[in-house]
């Protein structure tokens, strides 16, 4: 797919544990004033301190009137974040205002 100006892809590690948590912070921090857009089709494994930082990134694109969307999930990383309280599928339809 390809990417419109001044967007940036993001695939997520396939654990995403207590470990990943800052360095996926880092990543994303880094992509800030970009659109975004996450590839979470190779996660095997995704622990609520790394929902947590996802979720807060969404939060902040959103007040940045930036998008933050994802393009792919795996199974393991819809089924843990409809386990959490995350609707996956609000996720993927959501467009932020730009």
């Amino acid at each position: 797919m390809p990417s419109r100006k001044g967007e940036k892809t993001i695939s997520l590690a396939a654990v995403l544990d207590l470990n990943e948590a800052s360095t996926l912070r880092g990543k994303l921090m880094g992509l800030r004033g970009s659109n975004v857009v996450i590839d979470a089709s190779g996660v095997e494994r995704i622990g609520a301190l790394c929902v947590q930082v996802i979720m807060a990134a969404a939060k902040t694109w959103n007040e940045d009137k930036l998008s933050f969307t994802f393009s792919k999930v795996s199974d393991a990383f819809q089924k843990t974040m409809q386990l959490i309280g995350v609707d996956i599928n609000h996720l993927l339809a959501k467009e932020i205002r730009q």
